[in-house]
C-alpha cells in the first residue's frame, strides 16, 4: 500500500491551472472518512432531492450523500474548490434550483456553495 497524505507540500499545478505550494489529495480519504464528511454536509445544508458529484473529486462524496436525499433542490458537491469553475459549470448544466457543498475551499466560495473547511484566510492570496 502506498503511503498517501491528505495534505502534501511541494510545487503543484492544480486542476484549475494555478500553481500552489500545497495540494489536498482527497484520494487519501477512506470510505469511512467520506461517510463522516457526508454526514457533516447533511447537517450543514438544506434538504436536497438529488446529489450530483463533480467528476472526479466529488463522485465519492456524492455516493456517500445519496442516503440523505429526500426532496428539494439539487445538491452539487466536490472535494476541493479552488476557483469554483467546475462547480459553476455543473450548476449551469442543471435545470432548477441548486445548492453546493465542498469539503475544502482554497478560496472564498460563492454564496450558493457551503464549504466544510476553509484552507486559506478570506482575502489571502496564494
Amino acid at each position: 500500500m502506498v503511503n498517501q497524505s491528505l495534505f502534501q507540500r511541494g510545487n503543484f499545478t492544480l486542476h484549475s491551472g494555478q500553481k500552489s505550494h500545497f495540494k489536498i489529495d482527497c484520494d487519501a480519504l477512506t470510505d469511512e472518512d467520506w461517510e463522516a464528511l457526508a454526514e457533516m454536509i447533511w447537517e450543514k445544508v438544506d434538504n436536497f432531492g438529488k446529489v450530483i458529484g463533480v467528476p472526479t473529486g466529488g463522485l465519492k462524496l456524492a455516493k456517500a450523500l445519496d442516503k440523505y436525499a429526500t426532496d428539494g433542490v439539487i445538491l452539487i458537491v466536490d472535494d476541493v474548490l479552488t476557483t469554483g469553475r467546475s462547480m459553476e459549470e455543473m450548476k449551469a448544466a442543471c435545470d432548477g434550483n441548486v445548492i453546493g457543498a465542498v469539503v475544502f475551499a482554497r478560496n472564498e466560495c460563492p454564496a450558493w456553495i457551503h464549504p466544510l473547511f476553509m484552507c486559506l484566510r478570506p482575502g489571502k492570496e496564494e
